[in-house]
């Protein structure tokens, strides 16, 4: 099946705002198995707009259109639609209702402009939008089905999902059980992964189970999308190919489908009644960020410390700089940890300690990673040189706490060499 999406809007086309929902249509229809052919820009112009759906509903099967669905004049989708396939634009009374209901609920009064958002063309399917006022459409535009989406990106999501994916694998014919298995890993590259997970999909031998990734450093998505008769059909499949990839991927693997890095780690520390402090150099309090909003993490997050050098780092947490040698070592990151636990009450304290090149942000651009975790039984710490510019440090280096913390609660070493991370010369040996 031929898939066109179309979003519309000048702030999308003059680039005044980032096209996101494209690639998460594009992205959430790959996961089913369904590929886009054409993407189209058209900005708020009747003539350019009616060109490109006439165009659109000559070529494809199938059209989502995003964006237009608004109550201002310069939302023009309802009415291009209409004048494309040639119908007039009715009022849908009960979606005008809806409208009126979801002001009333927030002891509003709706604007009167609203109300073009219940005009629709003629003999077009509703597609339902619990959490908004703009509606969504279906018509047949030429021989396509054209789909209309709202621009608000949790309303198109929502709707894509819910309502226009399983129509579209209808009109497809494809398989109606379809399951998208996710593996989430930190350390690893996408090569790297794709040379370990080699032959992986012949392990079903009829070929229902196709593979891919989606790389967004510092995180790798590994993604098994599987086809059957039915679920139970789809979960006879996927268990063997599952079971590899876990073999092949270790300790590598971080979260799975929805589950992020941060939640695993809040939730291993909520299994074990325990609490933690942080300490963050560089990192813009990104560590703490990830964490702090989830909920649960107010009966374990008791304090952090984010601050630029180690002797704001040393006063924060009641250690003399001089004693600790001055410099970020991994004894410099396990003493401050040990520190930070006792200062502030937790029973699990992390620290990770950046020192910075010098000079102007770069391709080459690195630092020295010292992290260190600490227990009221132990403390483990690790040394690791980042490359790739400021914001990759930054980065690599909030995922690397995180996931050495993660490590360390599911008892796992947490030293294991990462793709991302640049092996140091060893120190010259003086013979003293």
């Amino acid at each position: 099946m031929r898939i066109e999406v179309i979003c519309t809007g000048d702030e999308v086309l003059t680039g005044k705002i980032v096209n996101t929902n494209f690639g998460y249509i594009t992205q959430k229809l790959e996961d089913v198995g369904l590929s886009v052919a054409w993407e189209t820009t058209v900005g708020d112009d009747r003539g350019n707009l009616l060109a490109a759906f006439q165009l659109a509903g000559g070529r494809a099967d199938a059209v989502i259109v995003n964006g237009g669905l608004g109550p201002t004049v310069d939302d023009l989708s309802q009415e291009i639609a209409a004048r494309a396939a040639g119908v007039d634009l009715e009022l849908n009374d009960a979606w005008l209702e809806r409208m009126e209901e979801f002001f009333r609920r927030r002891s509003r009064v709706m604007p009167p402009n609203n109300r073009k958002q219940a005009m629709l063309p003629a003999g077009a399917e509703l597609l339902d939008n619990p959490i908004g006022t703009a509606c969504g459409f279906a018509v047949d535009i030429g021989r396509a089905r054209f789909f209309f989406t709202p621009g608000v990106p949790r309303e198109l999501r929502r709707m894509l999902e819910e309502q226009i994916i399983p129509r579209l694998l209808a009109k497809s014919g494809m398989q109606a059980a379809i399951y998208l298995k996710r593996f989430h890993t930190y350390g690893i590259g996408e090569s790297h992964a794709d040379a370990l997970l080699a032959g992986i999909e012949a392990i079903d031998p009829e070929g229902s189970v196709k593979l891919g990734f989606r790389a967004h450093y510092p995180q790798l998505e590994t993604k098994l999308t599987v086809r059957g008769k039915d679920m139970d059909d789809v979960r006879r499949r996927l268990e063997p190919v599952e079971r590899e990839v876990r073999r092949r991927y270790g300790n590598f693997i971080l979260a799975e489908d929805d589950q992020t890095l941060e939640r695993v780690v809040l939730d291993e520390l909520i299994g074990r009644h325990a609490t933690l402090g942080l300490v963050e150099m560089f990192t813009s309090g990104q560590i703490a960020a990830r964490i702090v909003h989830l909920a649960g993490a107010e009966k374990v997050i008791r304090r952090g410390v984010v601050a630029l050098d180690l002797g704001q780092v040393c006063a924060a947490v009641g250690l003399d700089e001089p004693g600790i040698g001055g410099a970020i070592t991994r004894d410099a990151a396990e003493a401050v940890a040990k520190a930070a636990r006792i200062e502030t009450g937790s029973t699990h304290a992390l620290a990770v300690l950046i020192d910075l090149d010098e000079g102007t942000d770069r391709i080459d651009f690195g630092a020295s990673v010292c992290l260190a975790i600490a227990s009221g039984h132990d403390v483990v710490s690790r040394r690791s040189r980042i490359v790739g510019g400021r914001d990759w440090v930054r980065l690599g280096a909030v995922e690397l706490g995180l996931d050495c913390l993660r490590r360390y609660l599911q008892g796992l070493p947490v030293d294991e060499r990462i793709d991302f991370e640049k092996v140091e010369a060893p120190a010259p040996n003086t013979g003293v």
